[in-house]
């Protein structure tokens, strides 16, 4: 069995994670299928933390880049 080298996109990571929780919740699964299924979870809390300290990354320099930016009038072609 070959690992996917790429990580899913945040949105279905955090849906499969969200699946994973569910599945647990229900307590059907017997020790070994349930640690399994926790140690992917862990896996996908991680990916999905760094996506969002990235994402965090990302708006602070952008928004720290505009607070140099200097006031220009607002001129239209009307």
């Amino acid at each position: 069995m070959t690992p996917d080298p790429s990580p899913p996109p945040f949105e279905q990571a955090l849906a499969e994670l969200e699946s994973i929780v569910a599945v647990l919740e229900r307590g059907e699964m017997t020790l070994e299928e349930s640690l399994a299924a926790f140690e992917r979870g862990i896996g996908l809390v991680r990916l999905c933390q760094q996506a969002l300290n990235q994402a965090e990354q990302r708006v602070r320099i952008l928004t720290e880049a505009r607070l140099d930016a200097e006031l220009e009038p607002f001129i239209t072609d009307d």
